[in-house]
């Protein structure tokens, strides 16, 4: 709270590992911070990205360098009670869908997340720098980065490549930002050590980890800092518009650009490619991506969103990479026709299925009542109630695509 770029930013702090939440012995969180929001036009350092913005400080490293879960997830929690509109994770967990030993998943992850983005936070997180994996380059992003609604970050190299630290992913990686050769504040502790080095505060006088420092943790707040420049334009955007816009006005990175080893459009290196706030401010002068508002709804159980009515028409979102699936709760009467139909965006396939009440989850291997899928974007299901109950209506889709839908249900 001491450091010269940072004075008067912070809005709260609070440790969720003992301590001063304002004491960093280690850099990482000063360096992420520093780059997000470090003062501008006061002739000192750097300039943060997101000029207009305040600190919400988590404290959630301990001493040695281990993050229980519980400090994150309380964290996630605390922030939002503060107020915060953008959450930054540079943090992560391996993920590994071939090894569930290995695979550090956790419920209580996921739910945090959730409970942050629908109660409007945009969450940002680092794809992760293979650090844990069993090789490098690694071809899943860590958690939380691979979770829905999350917007994973990967690294770029200055020539645009990426660099082999950098986790891929096909579906989790969602845009990339610079991650090599970054330029931030440091406790001033951490760089009295080079005393005849005349930036004390700033990582060129860090220790050799910062010094060219590196990592998907440090291109994360670069994307959520262009987050909340979104927000401090326009308060009223959801966080999936925020995440559609970011990414859908990031420059594709392909040989052109530096980037050999990515392909033309999405790839699984930097998913829609470099981060390009200009365009990204540009496009709210333009017509805005629709809002969800029912997210989120992306299991059955307690996550389906809950809808009344003899005849209901539901217009939202899908997407692929970031929210492929929604899930509706309704009652209906035993005997009851029920008809549901379902128009997806435009060359994806949609797919639509109806569950049987005290259904918990639509994401194992159970089977649906009835389910309608394959290729097309539009769908029917008719089906007859044997028993009145409350009802689960899943929307998914099956193919790479995103945009708007409309669900509508008939009870007779």
């Amino acid at each position: 709270g001491t450091h010269p770029d940072l004075v008067g930013r912070i809005a709260a702090a609070k440790s969720f590992v003992g301590g001063s939440p304002l004491t960093d012995e280690q850099g990482h969180g000063t360096f992420v911070a520093g780059e997000i929001a470090a003062s501008t036009n006061n002739g000192v350092g750097i300039a943060g990205i997101a000029f207009p913005a305040r600190l919400v400080i988590a404290k959630v490293v301990r001493a040695d360098r281990g993050i229980p879960l519980e400090a994150e997830t309380g964290a996630i929690r605390w922030a939002v009670a503060q107020g915060a509109r953008v959450i930054n994770l540079s943090l992560g967990g391996l993920r590994d869908p071939t090894d569930p030993l290995r695979d550090t998943y956790s419920q209580l992850e996921a739910s945090a997340v959730d409970y942050a983005v629908a109660h409007g936070a945009v969450v940002v997180a680092a794809v992760g720098n293979s650090d844990q994996a069993p090789r490098m380059p690694w071809p899943y992003a860590s958690y939380p980065a691979a979770l829905p609604h999350v917007i994973g970050v990967s690294a770029l190299a200055r020539d645009g490549s990426v660099p082999l630290f950098s986790d891929r992913d096909p579906v989790f990686n969602d845009i990339a930002a610079p991650g090599q050769e970054i330029f931030s504040t440091l406790p001033r502790h951490l760089t009295a050590d080079r005393r005849t080095c005349a930036d004390q505060g700033y990582s060129d006088c860090g220790s050799d980890d910062y010094l060219h420092a590196s990592g998907t943790s440090f291109a994360a707040p670069q994307v959520a800092a262009a987050a909340a420049l979104l927000l401090a334009s326009d308060p009223t955007l959801t966080p999936d518009q925020v995440s559609a816009i970011l990414e859908r006005t990031a420059d594709d990175a392909n040989a052109s650009n530096g980037c050999r080893r990515c392909p033309l459009l999405r790839d699984s290196l930097t998913g829609w490619g470099r981060l390009n706030i200009a365009n990204a401010l540009a496009a709210l002068a333009g017509p805005l991506p629709p809002a969800d508002r029912y997210e989120t709804n992306d299991d059955a159980g307690s996550h389906a969103f809950t809808i009344w009515g003899a005849t209901i028409r539901v217009p939202a979102t899908i997407d692929y990479w970031d929210d492929p699936i929604d899930v509706y709760r309704t009652r209906v009467r035993a005997g009851q026709r029920v008809t549901l139909t379902v128009r997806g965006p435009g060359r994806a396939d949609t797919d639509l299925e109806l569950w049987k009440p005290g259904t918990q989850t639509v994401l194992g291997a159970a089977r649906p009542l009835a389910n309608a899928g394959g290729p097309g974007a539009a769908k029917r299901i008719t089906y007859r109630a044997k028993a009145g109950g409350w009802y689960f209506v899943e929307v998914k889709l099956g193919s790479a695509g995103f945009g708007q839908y409309t669900l509508t249900i008939t009870k007779r």
